[in-house]
C-alpha cells in the first residue's frame, strides 16, 4: 500500500539522519581517524553515491546544484565534524537541529514574514532550550564544540534556503556534493600533516556519506509526495530524539541532565512555530 511505503521510506530517512550523528560521533570517539579526513571521505562518497542514482533514473538526468549550495553544504560538514570531536551524538543532533530551525525562522522574517503570537512563543521555547542547553556548569557542552555545530546548523539552514528554487533536488543535491568535493580537497590539503586513515573510521566516514547522507537523501525525497507540510516537517522532530537514545544505547553516552529538558523545550518549541505556518499546505517540499 502507498501509505505503508511512505511510512517505511520516512523511518528509514530518519534513522539515516540520525545516523549521521552516530556515525560521526562514533569515527572520532572510538577511532583514530581525524575530522578532516572523515570530513573529505564523506562529501566524496556522498558524491559519488548520489551521482549513481542519479544515473541510475537514466541518462538525461545531469547534477545540477550551485557553487554557494556547495560551499554551504562543505561548510556544514565541516563544522559538524570538528563539533563531534567534542559533543556528545544527542547534544550535537540537537544544536544542529535547533539552529537549522532558528535559521530558517530569521530568514523568514528578514523577506518581511510575521510571526503569529504562537510561533514567537515557539521561538522564543527553543531559543531558551538551546540557552539552557548552553549555561555554563558541569552538565554543559563544551563551548567551542557547541559553536560549531551551531555553525553547521546556520550552513545547513543556508543549504536548504538556497536549494528551495534548484529543481529537482537529487540533481541539485548530486551537483552540490560534487562541487563540495573540490572544498574537501583543499580542507584535506590545508591538515594534511595530521591526516589520520584509520580503516575503522574510514568505514563510519564512507557509510556516513554513501548510505546516511547519499541513500538517505534520496528515502527522504522520495518519502516527500507521500506525506503533507506538516507531516513532512514534524517527521524531523524525530532526529534529535533518536540520536540522543541511540547515542545512550550504542556509544554509552549518558543523556545528561540538561539535555532531555532542553530537548523538549526546542522540539515544542519548533513544533509551536511549524504547526501554524504549515497548517492548510497541502504537500511537503525541501
Amino acid at each position: 500500500m502507498p501509505e505503508r511505503r511512505t511510512l517505511l521510506l520516512t523511518l528509514l530517512a530518519m534513522l539515516a539522519f540520525a545516523g549521521n550523528s552516530l556515525l560521526c560521533r562514533a569515527a572520532l570517539k572510538d577511532t583514530a581517524i581525524d575530522a578532516a579526513s572523515f570530513t573529505t571521505a564523506r562529501i566524496l562518497s556522498g558524491a559519488l553515491m548520489l551521482a549513481l542514482l542519479l544515473r541510475l533514473r537514466g541518462a538525461s538526468a545531469k547534477p545540477r546544484g550551485s557553487w554557494r549550495g556547495a560551499a554551504a553544504l562543505f561548510l556544514y560538514a565541516a563544522a559538524f565534524s570538528f563539533a563531534y570531536l567534542q559533543l556528545d551524538a544527542g547534544t550535537g543532533a540537537l544544536l544542529l537541529f535547533g539552529a537549522v530551525q532558528v535559521t530558517l525562522v530569521l530568514a523568514g522574517l528578514l523577506r518581511g514574514e510575521r510571526l503569529g503570537g504562537q510561533a514567537l512563543l515557539g521561538v522564543l521555547l527553543a531559543a531558551g532550550g538551546l540557552l539552557y542547553l548552553l549555561l555554563p556548569g558541569a552538565s554543559a557542552p563544551p563551548l567551542s564544540g557547541a559553536l560549531l555545530m551551531l555553525l553547521s546548523g546556520l550552513a545547513w539552514g543556508l543549504y536548504t534556503l538556497f536549494g528551495r528554487d534548484g529543481g529537482d533536488p537529487l540533481a541539485a543535491s548530486a551537483g552540490n556534493f560534487l562541487r563540495a568535493a573540490a572544498f574537501a580537497a583543499l580542507l584535506a590539503l590545508t591538515f594534511h600533516a595530521g591526516l589520520r586513515l584509520d580503516g575503522l573510521g574510514l568505514l563510519y566516514a564512507l557509510l556516513s556519506g554513501a548510505l546516511a547522507s547519499g541513500l538517505g537523501y534520496a528515502l527522504w525525497y522520495a518519502a516527500l509526495p507521500g506525506l503533507t507540510a506538516i507531516q513532512g516537517a514534524s517527521v524531523q522532530l524525530s532526529v534529535p530524539v533518536l540520536a540522543a537514545l541511540a547515542g545512550a544505547l550504542l556509544l554509552d553516552e549518558p543523556l545528561g541532565a540538561r539535555l532531555p529538558a532542553a530537548a523538549l523545550a526546542v522540539l515544542d518549541g519548533i513544533a509551536l512555530v511549524l504547526l501554524p505556518r504549515l497548517a492548510g499546505v497541502p504537500r511537503a517540499g525541501v
